[in-house]
């Protein structure tokens, strides 16, 4: 069975920066051995990505924070994260929650070991926010690929605030969605 791992946007911003928690910056060393766990040419992540008209955009008059523009300092991965990713593992810059880029990229993979409708193929998520950004990745490749082995790593994400976390969790439990 082939597994990969996608690492949702952990990135400075949303650890440390503009739009940063409490608790997600505990995440750094669990997530960092979990990338090691599957290893290079399995793990994927993903880049939120906005840029300097952000305040314009849709997505920027409902949440008027500007966060994560593309080559500034908020954009970048967490400093471990980034040391454990630097060396030829996938990004996905996605300008939105969702990522259809990766969804595509993540059926493909599948196709190509054979796994109709993901069947025999695992992919596991965390990373943050989940009740976000985590959790419409999840749902994007649940839909496209329905047989898939589809796992949250619960204890390795971290939503906006615990009851938002949580509330994720139950939704993709919901979707058929294992959540550990």
């Amino acid at each position: 069975m082939k597994k990969i791992l996608l690492v949702v946007d952990y990135q400075v911003d949303f650890v440390s920066g503009a739009l940063g928690f409490a608790g997600a910056e505990l995440l750094d060393r669990p997530i960092a051995e979990k990338i090691k766990e599957y290893g290079k040419g399995n793990v994927f992540y993903t880049l939120d990505t906005h840029f300097d008209n952000y305040l314009d955009t849709k997505e920027g008059k409902n949440l008027p924070v500007p966060h994560c523009i593309r080559n500034t300092p908020g954009w970048a991965l967490e400093p471990e994260i980034a040391q454990t990713c630097a060396r030829g593992m996938m990004s996905f810059e996605k300008p939105t929650f969702g990522s259809t880029a990766l969804c595509k990229y993540v059926c493909t993979l599948a196709a190509e070991k054979g796994a109709v409708a993901g069947k025999g193929f695992h992919v596991e998520l965390c990373g943050v926010c989940t009740d976000i950004c985590v959790v419409s990745n999840a749902l994007l490749i649940k839909a496209a690929l329905p047989e898939a082995d589809l796992t949250v790593n619960g204890a390795l994400c971290a939503g906006v605030t615990p009851q938002k976390h949580e509330a994720a969790l139950e939704t993709m439990r919901s979707c058929q969605v294992e959540v550990l």
